[in-house]
């Protein structure tokens, strides 16, 4: 799914934030990356089938960047992804990155994993994100919260983020 959150600037403008979501179960219970949602006012989610519906927060795992929402309106067909442990991976393996970069719908890229047990230390933050996989296909702002699958169609991974070390 497509999310979308509208969030309440210090200003009182208000700015959009835009990223992806993986349908974990027919409940309408929703993966995505916590960093798309935080500080929103309202929740979007746009489905395949390109139907929409609001969205709560369930629960939220700051030190993983992930979030659980729950759609209020499902589609009747919806179809929750199958999730597998990344215990599997491997250097080498291929994966995909599915997702909405810069707002174009329903995109993935393919590459390979790169390295496994990464971490990452968030700017201006205390947090550290442990245990990341890093992978070489194609991500950009719009991907975070998409599913990262493996050549069997599983979940193996929530994309969160775009190492670039360039200003570019």
């Amino acid at each position: 799914v497509a999310v979308q959150a509208l969030i309440k600037q210090a200003d009182g403008t208000t700015d959009g934030s835009l990223g992806t979501g993986v349908i974990v179960d027919q409940d309408g219970v929703i993966v995505t990356s916590l960093h798309i949602i935080a500080d929103a006012e309202e929740i979007r989610v746009i489905f395949a089938d390109g139907s929409e519906s609001e969205a709560a927060v369930l629960g939220t795992e700051p030190e993983n960047d992930l979030a659980v929402l729950q759609a209020l309106v499902i589609p009747d067909d919806l179809v929750p992804a199958v999730l597998a442990s990344s215990a599997g991976l491997q250097v080498g393996d291929e994966v995909i990155a599915v997702g909405n970069p810069f707002g174009v719908l329903n995109s993935v890229s393919a590459g390979v994993v790169s390295g496994l047990g990464r971490d990452f230390q968030l700017p201006e933050s205390d947090i550290t994100l442990r245990n990341l996989i890093q992978f070489d296909a194609a991500v950009n702002p719009g991907n975070s919260g998409g599913p990262l699958i493996n050549r069997n169609g599983e979940v193996v991974g929530i994309v969160t983020g775009l190492l670039n070390p360039t200003d570019e």
